[in-house]
């Protein structure tokens, strides 16, 4: 049997570790759900008119008209969505879904392409290492990367570097709409090929956009969302 000592020291240890459960459930708790049609605007989280080599008329441009209006739209969608029925028409719920999507891409990688946007443009830290591992060095990364994006340039769509959590590895993907994303990863760094990205600054010169969005790089949030990444992982 355990002594008097050895039975307090016992409760003694499990009141704190029901205090710390107690703690992490607090802190740690699944958030409600989002009510349909509840999404709201995220500001821009830098000053528009210090990045470099991108205009204040045309970041705000961007963030006010494509992004805000990806916002109102999927909310649009979601409260129609919340109409559906056993009576709705096929066709009509088929539609809805796929515009969801696209409204909901739309909104999220713009909301990683703004917040990713405000640096130095410096690459340093955990995240140079992981893109090292990954593709043998910055070097090779960054030509990559522009690559992808110049095979979008006077037309549409999204380049990402993403975590993928099926291979556990960092990768580029080039999308040509925003209703195409990979299934199982985190985006980390997000540049908008769309027209409406550069189109008032550059006209048809997109190399001197993604030039341009190369020198504005927040490496220290791409960071984060790597550390945020792989903690889910």
């Amino acid at each position: 049997m355990p002594t008097r000592r050895e039975f307090f020291t016992a409760a003694a240890g499990g009141a704190v570790l029901a205090t710390a459960v107690q703690a992490h459930a607090k802190t740690d708790s699944t958030p409600p759900p989002l009510a349909p049609g509840g999404h709201a605007v995220v500001p821009l989280p830098f000053a528009a008119a210090k990045l470099a080599g991108i205009s204040e008329a045309m970041i705000v441009s961007h963030h006010d008209n494509n992004y805000v209006g990806a916002v109102k739209n999927l909310n649009k969608v979601e409260m129609e969505l919340s109409k559906i029925d056993k009576d709705t028409p096929g066709y009509l719920v088929a539609a809805l879904r796929e515009r969801e999507l696209t409204y909901a891409n739309s909104l999220i990688l713009h909301e990683h392409y703004f917040g990713n946007l405000g640096g130095d443009g410096k690459l340093a830290g955990a995240i140079d290492k992981r893109i090292a591992a990954s593709f043998g060095g910055a070097a090779r990364w960054e030509e990559l990367f522009r690559a992808t994006a110049m095979s979008l340039g006077g037309g549409s769509g999204w380049v990402v570097l993403a975590l993928d959590f099926h291979t556990r590895d960092l990768r580029i993907h080039g999308t040509g709409a925003h209703n195409q994303a990979l299934a199982f990863g985190a985006p980390l760094l997000v540049l908008d090929m769309f027209e409406h990205a550069y189109a008032i600054d550059y006209g048809a010169a997109h190399a001197k956009y993604i030039d341009a969005f190369m020198k504005n790089v927040k490496w220290e949030e791409v960071e984060r969302r790597l550390a945020r990444a792989d903690k889910l992982r």
